[in-house]
């Protein structure tokens, strides 16, 4: 085969600003270890001795770290005065972590999950599993700080009104199960919309529900609001109002069996919400900037950690809405609807009848 040059030099340019982009990543994990964000955002345009001063960092390295910043375009820098600045997009994705624009978390994920590299290649080989809990302890974190601003945007606010009655369930007082929490990010946000009902958070993480068990504690919600180091298909009968999923369904290594179980565990009218990365429903319709950061992190993270669970199911962080009604459907639902979407995510709405 002829190579064509053009397309060469330019794929090869699209490669070398991939290496930069993955450099870049390390880079911006330790600026925000170091809160040089935070203090840029806080201080407005500063040098790199003033930037250093602020932080109590090392100039040099900061100097380097800002004209590596800027040249990824993530700071801006003024020639004139040479002083480097955040626009007020740029403070938002990287110094407001409470805000719904934060890229923090997605940073600290892809540094994180890539720490494994070595133990996935034996993966590869040997088409074993790696466990949640094998990963760098930046993995659970990072996932948590990179799904918190969609569900601080919609997980209340939308998404759980567009389930049929459930809302008005909750504001009554209800009882419900976030399955496979992590760090219980979703079910915080949730007792707090709603604090006439109970809110339990389940995962088999243990040190992600210990976590989630002390920010409970500390935000004052630890009444309404508890945690259990439990896998998915151990979900106690207590007939739940609402049984939550989100963004954890297609980690599990038999998410039929734990539908199953949900199903049985939840009161007769009772739902169970799907939440998930939205993808089409085959691979051409994922071949985009989202379906990219998802097929690597599912590569990495979810497809891994579910062939180390038993039944490895290996759904993929791309599995698409009718593989997941698939699953659903398998597992007793006899009423599937898709309640609500955005730009990332799909919401699935589950009943008994």
């Amino acid at each position: 085969m002829r190579v064509d040059r053009a397309k060469l030099e330019a794929f090869v340019e699209r490669a070398f600003g991939d290496v930069g982009a993955a450099m870049t990543a390390s880079l911006v994990v330790l600026g925000d270890r170091l809160g040089l964000y935070r203090a840029l955002a806080s201080n407005g345009p500063s040098t790199s001795v003033e930037l250093a001063g602020a932080t109590g960092t090392s100039e040099r390295h900061v100097r380097e770290w800002l004209r590596a910043q800027a040249a990824a375009l993530y700071v801006d820098y003024d020639d004139a005065s040479g002083r480097y600045g955040l626009s007020p997009e740029q403070a938002a994705v990287f110094a407001e972590e409470s805000g719904t624009a934060c890229m923090l978390g997605g940073f600290q994920l892809a540094v994180a999950a890539g720490r494994a590299v070595d133990r996935l290649e034996d993966s590869f080989r040997s088409g074993s599993g790696l466990a949640w809990h094998e990963h760098d302890e930046g993995v659970p974190e990072g996932t948590a700080r990179f799904f918190r601003p969609a569900y601080v945007t919609h997980l209340a606010g939308t998404w759980i009104p567009a389930l049929r009655g459930v809302a008005d369930r909750l504001r009554l007082g209800a009882l419900v199960a976030d399955v496979g929490c992590g760090r219980g990010v979703s079910t915080m946000l949730m007792a707090r919309a709603f604090p006439a009902s109970v809110f339990v958070g389940f995962d088999d993480h243990a040190d992600s529900i210990d976590a989630a068990t002390r920010e409970a504690e500390t935000s004052g919600l630890a009444g309404r609001c508890r945690f259990e180091t439990r896998g998915a298909k151990d979900l106690p009968a207590a007939d739940w109002d609402l049984v939550a999923f989100l963004d954890c369904l297609h980690d599990m290594g038999d998410p039929v069996g734990t539908l199953r179980r949900a199903r049985r565990a939840l009161a007769d009218d009772g739902t169970v919400m799907v939440v998930e990365p939205r993808a089409g429903d085959s691979v051409e319709d994922n071949l985009t900037p989202i379906g990219r950061v998802y097929y690597a992190a599912s590569t990495l993270v979810c497809t891994p950690a579910s062939l180390a669970q038993d039944v490895g199911a290996a759904l993929g962080a791309q599995a698409g809405e009718a593989r997941l009604r698939e699953v659903l459907a398998s597992a007793g639902f006899a009423h599937v609807r898709k309640a609500a979407e955005t730009r990332h995510h799909m919401v699935l709405e589950a009943r008994k009848t």
